[in-house]
């Protein structure tokens, strides 16, 4: 039996898409958000001729969703501190990344009503002392952008939690089969849903890797705090 856990960053407007899948196949996720960057409107997706170095892929700008949004496009799922307004770890002071962290996590914990121990680090930048820190401070791990090669439970360090890889790889389904003979506890991976921009071929692709995982009767969907967890009794079956 393999437990897998996804998560996917920075509220985009095109999350709403995405939740519609999942909560059809009945697969569970944690969303990365970033409280600080909501505004009162949604901003749609759209495409624009030039890149954009923040929430875009090739010229596709994958919108933001209102601050109103966000109770009840995420209810049921898992969300977790992105910092408030993807602050750059490293390029700002430590004291004031550790502020935007905690800020993001309060947030987040009065608007659902729930606990909030996550984090993902912004642009995947991380440091061992932040990530002491964070620990510190009540965060139980922190995401990273780094590929795990095996077990992703057997991390040195909870806040800095390797995924397997990302949605898109090019070896996602080998990958997890690896996984599943190798005897590993765990398979994850994380994306954004900007990266599918407006492509019907790509949301498919996704679907396909939900539906195959749902299929799998070795395969259990959990949260992403599973893994740093012991107790994982809040695991269920990925069937429906």
């Amino acid at each position: 039996m393999i437990k897998v856990a996804q998560c996917w960053d920075d509220g985009l407007s095109t999350d709403r898409r995405l939740v519609g899948m999942l909560r059809k196949y009945g697969a569970k996720a944690t969303f990365n958000l970033t409280p600080g960057r909501h505004g009162e409107e949604r901003v749609e997706a759209y495409w624009t001729p030039q890149g954009y170095s923040g929430w875009s892929c090739r010229g596709f700008i994958g919108g933001r969703l209102s601050k109103h949004e966000l109770l009840e496009t995420y209810s049921g799922f898992r969300v977790a501190s992105h910092c408030m307004k993807h602050e750059h770890a490293g390029q700002i002071p430590d004291e004031s990344f550790i502020r935007a962290a905690l800020d993001a996590r309060h947030y987040l914990e009065d608007l659902f009503q729930l606990e909030c121990p996550g984090f993902a680090w912004p642009y995947g930048a991380c440091t061992k002392p932040l990530a002491e820190a964070l620990l510190a401070a009540g965060f139980e791990y922190g995401r990273t952008t780094g590929n795990c090669c095996g077990d992703v439970s057997q991390y040195e360090h909870p806040m800095l939690l390797c995924p397997n890889c990302h949605y898109q790889d090019c070896a996602f389904y080998e990958l997890y089969e690896k996984a599943k003979q190798d005897g590993n506890n765990f398979f994850y991976f994380w994306g954004h849903t900007y990266e599918m921009q407006d492509s019907e071929g790509m949301w498919k692709q996704l679907e396909d890797k939900i539906r195959f995982i749902c299929d799998d009767p070795d395969a259990v969907w959990c949260d992403v705090i599973d893994i740093v967890r012991a107790d994982k009794s809040s695991v269920t079956s990925a069937n429906v």
